[in-house]
């Protein structure tokens, strides 16, 4: 074993003698080292972007910062006439419109990995995955045109009024229909973060020891019942780093809802009134900032979402790994 590893070395251009203790050996193996060094420059030029974004967005924001400072952030008017500018309508929109997407796409992706991966059929497995794969292809721009076509129709000649007349005492659903909207902005995201969440949920569901299942199956479990009790269980940290991938994808959206969610900054406890997200008002403003204020309270835009991005992605982090360290304990027991 010793001549052996003494020949690699040597065969690598770097001698190393056998009375060298082995973990001495290793770290003067120069292929190690040099794959070593290679590899964790990657790892530093990802840093590197991340932190070259941040640090652009800060100092082409500098003069909107020191002008508003934290009134910014909780201010509800944004008015560029009077250069007046305030980002919580858009912070709520985003928040919001994301919640309601998951609200409505957890269920359905959860539902349909669940179908594909335990209860299809072969011949059915293979054209529905592609199917669903292939929706996570399709441009944000067509998305909205489909929307503004077909969604924003049918949700003000159909949903929203059954909605109002169903539900029409919650200030959710008051208010006047005009198809644009809250609503119609997370009903698109929904059917836009559907793909990436399924498809996760799927490959989480797949590696679920079969063993799982035959042991539920075993003890007189019914397949619902070996579904509940035994894959998902095994597969929650996976769910829950799908779901905030899905919210990730949907956080960021721009065109898609840009094109249905009516663009006005304002905040309303109605779904059906007209909204803005921080992306949308960032893809509508850029074209008319005539000043440089504006186009720094544009960049500030920018800047607090991604901010809230990495928030979200650290709780989410957080979230999986206290959810892991639970379930191991539980194992482990």
């Amino acid at each position: 074993m010793a001549n052996g590893l003494n020949e690699q070395s040597v065969e690598l251009g770097w001698p190393v003698p056998k009375s060298l203790p082995r973990p001495l050996r290793r770290r003067l193996n120069l292929g190690d080292r040099t794959f070593q060094l290679i590899t964790g420059s990657f790892a530093l030029v990802l840093v590197g972007v991340l932190a070259s974004i941040i640090i652009v967005l800060t100092l082409e924001s500098k003069g909107s910062i020191s002008v508003f400072g934290w009134r910014f952030l909780l201010g509800s008017t944004w008015d560029p006439v009077f250069q007046k500018f305030g980002a919580l309508p858009f912070i709520y929109g985003t928040v919001v419109s994301s919640i309601l997407a998951l609200l409505q796409a957890v269920p359905l992706s959860i539902g349909t990995a669940i179908f594909l991966s335990e209860l299809a059929p072969n011949w059915v497995r293979g054209p529905v995955s592609f199917l669903v794969e292939l929706l996570a292809t399709i441009p944000s721009v067509v998305y909205g045109l489909w929307a503004i076509f077909v969604l924003i129709p049918w949700v003000r000649t159909f949903v929203a009024p059954s909605l109002a007349a169903v539900l029409g005492f919650l200030p959710l659903f008051q208010g006047p229909i005009y198809g644009v909207g809250m609503l119609s902005a997370s009903m698109i995201l929904a059917v836009m973060v559907v793909p990436y969440i399924t498809s996760v949920a799927h490959e989480v569901f797949q590696a679920v020891p079969q063993a799982q299942r035959e042991a539920a199956l075993a003890l007189g479990a019914t397949k619902w019942e070996m579904v509940r009790m035994a894959v998902v269980p095994y597969g929650r940290t996976g769910l829950i780093g799908a779901v905030m991938l899905g919210l990730g994808r949907a956080i960021g959206e721009t065109m898609a809802v840009t094109m249905v969610i009516g663009n006005r900054a304002e905040i309303s406890a109605s779904l059906f009134a007209p909204a803005g997200t921080m992306a949308s008002v960032i893809a509508n403003g850029f074209s008319r900032g005539t000043y440089d204020l504006y186009v720094q309270a544009l960049v500030e835009i920018g800047l607090v979402l991604l901010i809230v991005t990495i928030i979200i992605n650290a709780l989410a982090r957080l979230l999986v790994w206290s959810v892991a360290g639970a379930a191991s304990g539980t194992r482990g027991a």
